[in-house]
């Protein structure tokens, strides 16, 4: 601690490191600013915009008008914009660095996408303004459901999900609404979903009333069709299944697994996570998917998170078309409208209040049409060379659950070769930190101890690529050599420590208190 009390951090030992490193006023060290929370800056009782009072009116809220202050604190535009922006230097971004999240897809976000979805006419129009004035954002719509039902040779697309779960809940709303019209709603009551799925699996099938029955996976990480025959009743809805599964290993017994499900007079619902490293190559619906969500933010290069909003299009296949969710896209003549009522057809309904996210469609397009057929597939194939250039890299220092082997877009590690360093996955994950890279996916997918997920994506250059590596070898030799000091105490180079997780879960600080007196 210095002077102040504020928590100071070890600096790395560099010939430029002075032996003094000095306490300040502030608590802040050159330009890694310490910056309080917006109350602690702030007052109540201070605006930081002059405004005119306004002229006399009756109010229209109806008895629901503000009785007491708002509570929130009044800054001026530039201590507003300086506040954010300080907290913005203390995030890892896509655009700093190799964002290696396993299953995430943290692929570049290309500045023409952004270019394109500012232009006028798409990035300034609203979901109510009448159709004549839209026509050309809702020619690219069909542009995009063409390219999308081209790329997964399916025969209905819905764009409104606006995520990849909500796509997800759409898809098996579709399947959903399929059994209830042959008859079988009260009986087939069960989905099935491997045990290496993403928790939205099983919690998408739970939310719509289906009980879960698990696949086991087989001794080589992949789904066997004996298991999933095992498990096929008249119960049976559906199955969810990731293809390539979160093992980052391709099921290579999709086809038979499809045909076992649709004798048995279930669906299959196909996530579409890792749809980034097959686009090009293989057409979902050649392997028997009857519905499967796409994420605009991993596959085609929309922004993650706060530059979202997320988008998850939902692909059908001819047994499910009929009941795709309104609103969808139809042509008459030269024009095109938004077909909001369901008409008395099978559609299952709405799903959102609009048409779904415009600027992830412009930037999704701009995408495709920039990379052509031949660079969708070549950016498949550099995702899947970069994973393998980080197993090869790793292989002789790091454990795989299901033995080294060629992987798809992700490779996955566990911690066997940890056993006896004294040290777990989250305490090199956090070492990672120091280093500059993000910590890839730690603990996911279940199926593998102590899981460490890694996906590069094709954005990384081999360079960037070949330090990524570089640092891992060092981190694993240190861990190897029983240099547990350097990753129990990790991060030390952070804004933040590390955060106790048992008492953050157990006795989690929910809201901001205003302090106490500072005792001189």
């Amino acid at each position: 601690m210095n002077q102040e009390g504020r928590p100071t951090q070890p600096r790395a030992e560099t010939s430029e490191t002075s032996a003094y490193a000095p306490g300040t006023f502030t608590g802040n060290r050159a330009l890694e600013v310490h910056e309080a929370l917006i109350f602690e800056i702030g007052r109540n009782d201070f605006s930081g915009v002059d405004i005119d009072p306004p002229a006399p009116f009756t109010p229209r809220l109806g008895g629901l008008e503000r009785k007491s202050e708002i509570g929130l604190p009044g800054l001026s535009e530039p201590e507003t914009m300086r506040h954010y922006v300080r907290l913005s230097q203390k995030n890892y971004a896509i655009d700093l660095g190799p964002y290696p999240l396993g299953s995430c897809t943290m692929k570049h976000n290309p500045r023409l996408n952004e270019k394109m979805a500012r232009l006028p006419g798409f990035g300034d129009i609203h979901p109510l303004q009448p159709l004549s004035t839209v026509q050309g954002a809702l020619a690219l719509m069909e542009q995009l459901a063409h390219w999308l039902l081209k790329l997964t040779n399916m025969e209905a697309v819905a764009l409104s999900p606006k995520a990849g779960a909500h796509g997800e809940m759409c898809g098996m709303m579709a399947i959903k609404a399929a059994i209830a019209a042959r008859g079988e709603a009260a009986t087939r009551k069960v989905v099935l979903a491997p045990e290496s799925a993403h928790g939205t699996n099983p919690a998408t099938a739970a939310a719509l009333g289906f009980s879960v029955r698990a696949v086991p996976a087989g001794p080589d990480g992949l789904v066997h069709p004996d298991a999933v025959a095992a498990a096929l009743g008249p119960d049976v809805a559906a199955i969810m299944l990731t293809n390539p599964n979160t093992c980052g290993l391709f099921e290579r017994d999709i086809v038979e697994i499809a045909r076992l499900v649709h004798e048995a007079g279930a669906y299959f619902y196909c996530d579409g996570a890792n749809f980034n490293a097959i686009v090009g190559k293989v057409r979902p619906g050649d392997l028997g998917v009857d519905a499967m969500h796409i994420n605009l933010h991993k596959t085609f290069s929309t922004p993650h998170g706060g530059g979202g909003p997320g988008s998850g299009p939902v692909v059908l296949s001819s047994r499910l078309a009929a009941y795709a969710p309104v609103p969808f896209l139809r042509r008459e003549g030269d024009s095109l409208t938004l077909v909001e009522q369901t008409e008395g057809a099978q559609s299952f309904g709405r799903m959102t209040a609009f048409h779904g996210q415009m600027g992830m469609f412009v930037r999704a397009l701009t995408y495709i049409l920039s990379h052509g057929a031949d660079g969708l597939a070549k950016a498949s194939e550099d995702a899947v060379l970069a994973a393998n250039y980080v197993r090869v890299g790793l292989s002789d220092l790091m454990s795989s659950p299901f033995g080294n082997r060629i992987c798809m877009h992700e490779v996955l590690f566990d911690d066997r070769w940890l056993k006896d360093a004294g040290i777990t996955t989250l305490d090199f994950a956090k070492a990672m930190i120091d280093e500059g890279f993000h910590p890839m996916t730690v603990y996911f997918p279940l199926v593998a101890h102590g899981a460490m997920l890694i996906e590069p994506t094709e954005s990384e250059s081999l360079v960037s690529l070949t330090l990524f590596l570089a640092t891992l070898r060092d981190l694993a030799f240190r861990a190897l050599r029983g240099e547990t000091e350097r990753f129990l105490g990790a991060p030390y180079y952070a804004p933040r420590k590390r955060l106790d997780e048992t008492k953050a879960a157990r006795k989690p600080v929910l809201r901001w208190t205003k302090p106490g007196p500072v005792e001189v």
